[in-house]
């Protein structure tokens, strides 16, 4: 039975190689192999079920709307009315089709995760160094790796020769680690093992050779694949609450046609005929056009953020950005550029702050607030030089950063030295480099030797224990001056200063010998501390302080240090105390797994948490969602791709995200700009109110035609609106007003309301009862116009029932004038000013000319000329629900 080493950092390598049965000389033999891959499997990642083209259509027919419809459908096929139920149906595939279109791009990041798998890799097996795909590994093998290898399976390392890997995927640390061999304690979290190297990195520099602890779905890379697997993605609340309305409206429906099917067969009615006015009452009941509209006012809102440089990749989650509370926001690449930068050299002449962003050379020196110039200051010129030549990365002749190569340290110091006019290559020119001693992770420090006239100028940089150890010297104001113990004292004590501020600091010194083979690391002389940060980014403080006015929370989660989490969160306006306590992610695991109330509440208000692991930040947002908050999720990493799914909205960014990021997330920033997010949730607000809008719209002319066909029912009337021409309405004129309510732009005041509550129902008590209120109105004209034709004008049955139609109709139209908020101008307005209104107007009232006019049209819905008395009778009475319902919304009745 194979035995896998249980925490294999805090073991010996040799103990882990005799655990696993390893000869370190010849590796595996072919016979250890086979026997090892029988029991172990493939290296690789299992896989996942893709969603099919078929699939997702089948998806779009789950909403309870749309289940109605065909229901409704079958019903009226079954009675044998087969143009109700085409009509019916025509509308469902066309529903479907649209929210087909939207979301054929399915979530993919099992297959990007696959792809990372994909490599070579280069193992010692019978004794020879073989070359083999990395799915033939096994536990066991011993996996040779050098610069610029990717490492394909989890690795106790064995050998490290100036070895660093970038983790910056799992762990969110912006530069390589420093990898060695030692054991480290078992507790020891997964950022801090330096002598473990885990599938999907990438080694940046150095050598070595490891021994393969687990391949697949059990390496760290695996349990992440497993989690993004297991994280659930969540229905939206747009979805829930459309659901719920199905649900009442299947009890609308059944309840009064059971009602009116009662008192019809009480009245003596004919079977046949409560049959005709069941099917009336159902297609009267559902809101055919709310599936549609829904879906094009949520698929307008995708194209406006599109303009916004926001990808959506769930149309559903366009809705959920307007109330989300809590924003859970990853440091590196999102808070911050995710791009080092020298920012602060300290020199035994003064510390001198940097200006300037990123790759861009046009930064300034400043010291005591007064900008200085490299060349006039000695000590600043040679701590530039030595940054500048003891270095293997090179910079573009453009600011661009993909242009960069190298260790993002040493780009940032090719980038300070340039802003000061010094650039490497004219610095080799003048002095050539004779050789280099590479940075030893033992010595921690790295070394390059330059030829000048007579001698030999040697440039170091280093950790500053290391260099200040190695330094009998400083630079003074009049060159090279001893020091004392207690001066060196002072500056090991600047150097944790400024670490506490969360800088990355290094030590630059030199010397000039006369052989160049010389040991390089004795009687150096001190040039200065040079602070390093990844930069936050511009926009980052005014998209928090926007975050904060529209009722937003911002927390941090990071997989960085505690103490550079806290400078960003002070340098973003996320905290303004630098005392600001910081949760790690063993004390998140504690509290979360704690009832006493304190503990809870210390939870709840946390802003930063640092050395947060992919399953704690699973956690989090479960603990947010618990407690009944929509939460938004942003990150570009592959750690982050689970958070990225369970979360309520997951963020990716668009141009540093990986795939895996980008494929599990639902919204992907193209622009990487946090601002977006606001820019998003501005539009999600909008959508839910354009929402509320016209299903207030669409119910009210739905139950205005229940209440009216039910009457007529009831008082033993004709049906003032046959089957027919309630499904023209409800599929035609009443759609296309909805539609113009549902792509309306974003209202003034949008983002100074707080975010709704989460279990808020797409329309409240208020809204139900002026719903029920203008459907009587809209019924009693109804009816009225219906009395008025039979008794007053004294026309035909058709057309009476063509006057009602026409009735309902119109005062339908009219009602669209009704759906602005109250306190707004009557006559200016944000349904007045909304283009799409008026052409809606004009379209559906030559389609109601069309449905009395075209013979073809007029002779399927049973319609005749009402002539001009008709029509001024449809004036009068469709009027009359409008102008009621104005007066109540200018006295403060009927708030949106």
């Amino acid at each position: 039975m194979l035995n896998i080493p249980h925490e294999p950092w805090s073991q010996t390598g040799q103990a882990v190689l005799s655990a696993l049965a390893v000869n370190p000389e010849t590796g595996l033999a072919k016979d250890a192999v086979a026997e090892r891959q029988a029991q172990a499997g493939h290296n690789r990642l299992r896989q996942i079920e893709r969603r099919s083209a078929g699939q997702i259509l089948l998806d779009q027919f789950k909403s309870l709307v749309v289940l109605l419809l065909v229901v409704a459908a079958v019903v009226s096929i079954t009675f044998g009315e087969l143009v109700d139920s085409l009509a019916i149906l025509a509308v469902v595939f066309i529903n479907a089709l649209l929210g087909f279109g939207t979301e054929l791009k399915a979530v993919r990041s099992m297959e990007a995760l696959q792809e990372m798998g994909d490599v070579q890799s280069r193992v010692r097996r019978d004794g020879k160094v073989q070359e083999l795909n990395a799915e033939e590994l096994v536990p066991g093998d011993l996996l040779i790796l050098e610069s610029g290898d990717v490492v394909t399976a989890d690795v106790r390392l064995l050998e490290a020769a100036k070895l660093q890997a970038d983790e910056a995927a799992f762990t969110g640390e912006s530069v390589p680690v420093d990898k060695q061999t030692t054991p480290v304690a078992e507790e020891t979290s997964l950022a801090e093992r330096s002598n473990m190297a885990y599938k999907g990195t990438a080694i940046t520099r150095g050598s070595g050779s490891g021994v393969v602890i687990n391949i697949g779905m059990e390496t760290e890379l695996g349990q992440i694949s497993a989690l993004v697997e297991d994280a659930d993605a969540e229905q939206t609340p747009l979805e829930v609450r459309l659901d719920k309305l199905g649900q009442r409206l299947i009890v609308v429906t059944l309840v009064v046609a059971a009602l009116v099917a009662v008192v019809g067969l009480l009245q003596g009615r004919g079977v046949l005929q409560m049959i005709e006015t069941a099917i009336a009452l159902a297609v009267a009941a559902i809101p055919e056009g709310l599936p549609i509209v829904a879906t094009i006012a949520l698929a307008r809102g995708m194209q406006r953020m599109a303009r916004r440089n926001v990808l959506v990749n769930r149309l559903a989650a366009v809705e959920t950005l307007g109330g989300t509370k809590v924003i859970c926001a990853d440091k590196t690449g999102t808070l911050t550029e995710n791009q080092m930068t020298l920012v602060t050299l300290a020199l035994p002449s003064g510390v001198v702050e940097v200006s300037g962003e990123g790759l861009q050379r046009d930064g300034t020196f400043s010291q005591g607030g007064l900008v200085i110039k490299p060349a006039e200051h000695k000590n600043l010129l040679r701590a530039l030089e030595v940054g500048a030549l003891c270095t293997n990365a090179t910079l573009p002749a453009t600011d661009a950063a993909e242009a960069a190569i190298g260790d993002p340290v040493e780009v940032a110091l090719l980038v300070a030295a340039a802003k000061g006019g010094l650039l490497r290559e004219e610095l080799v020119t003048r002095m050539p480099e004779e050789r280099e001693v590479a940075f030893d992770p033992d010595v921690k420090m790295m070394a390059t030797i330059h030829q000048k006239e007579g001698s030999y100028r040697v440039a170091v940089k280093g950790s500053p224990e290391a260099v200040l150890e190695s330094c009998t010297n400083y630079w003074g104001e009049n060159g090279p001056e001893s020091w004392d113990q207690d001066q060196r004292q002072e500056w090991l004590a600047q150097n944790v200063a400024m670490a506490a501020d969360g800088l990355r600091v290094l030590a630059v010194a030199e010397k000039e010998v006369s052989d160049p083979t010389a040991t390089p690391y004795q009687r150096l002389t001190f040039l200065g501390l040079v602070g390093l940060l990844d930069p936050p980014r511009v926009e980052v403080q005014e998209a928090i302080h926007d975050c904060r006015a529209a009722g937003m929370r911002v927390v941090m989660v990071t997989g960085d240090q505690a103490a550079t989490a806290r400078k960003v969160a002070l340098a973003v306006g996320l905290v303004d105390d630098a005392e600001t306590n910081v949760l790690d992610g063993q004390e998140l695991q504690t509290l979360i797994g704690d009832d006493d109330d304190q503990a809870l509440d210390r939870l709840r208000e946390a802003t930063i948490l640092a050395r947060v692991t992919p399953r704690q930040k699973l956690d989090l947002i479960d603990f947010y969602q618990q407690a009944g908050q929509i939460v938004a999720m942003t990150g570009d990493g592959v750690n982050d791709a689970p958070a990225l799914k369970k979360a309520d909205i997951g963020v990716a960014m668009g141009q540093r995200g990986t795939q895996v990021a980008k494929e599990a997330a639902d919204m992907v920033l193209q622009d990487d700009t946090f601002g977006s997010i606001v820019t998003a949730v501005r539009e999600g607000r909008a959508i839910f109110n354009n929402i509320r809008k016209f299903v207030l719209y669409l119910l009210s002319c739905n139950l205005g035609e229940i209440i009216t066909v039910g009457l007529a029912s009831i008082l033993v009337l004709p049906l003032p609106v046959l089957p027919l021409q309630i499904l023209f309405l409800n599929l035609v004129t009443d759609v296309f007003p909805a539609l113009a309510l549902g792509v309306g732009e974003v209202e003034a005041g949008v983002m100074a309301r707080p975010p709704r509550d989460p279990d808020e129902p797409i329309l409240l008590r208020r809204h139900w009862w002026a719903i029920g209120g203008y459907a009587c109105l809209l019924a009693f004209s109804v009816l009225g116009a219906l009395a008025l034709a039979q008794s007053w004008l004294h026309m035909s049955r058709q057309q009476a029932v063509t006057i009602s139609f026409l009735t309902l109709a119109a005062a339908q139209l009219w009602h669209i004038f009704s759906m602005r908020d109250t306190g707004t101008n009557l006559i200016r307005n944000e349904i007045s000013s909304n283009p799409w209104v008026w052409a809606a107007l004009a379209l559906c009232a030559v389609l109601l000319l069309l449905a009395v006019y075209l013979p073809p049209l007029s002779a399927v819905l049973q319609t005749s000329d009402p002539g001009l008395s008709g029509w001024l009778v449809v004036l009068g009475m469709s009027l009359l629900p409008t102008i009621v319902s104005q007066f109540l919304k200018e006295k403060g009745i009927g708030r949106i």
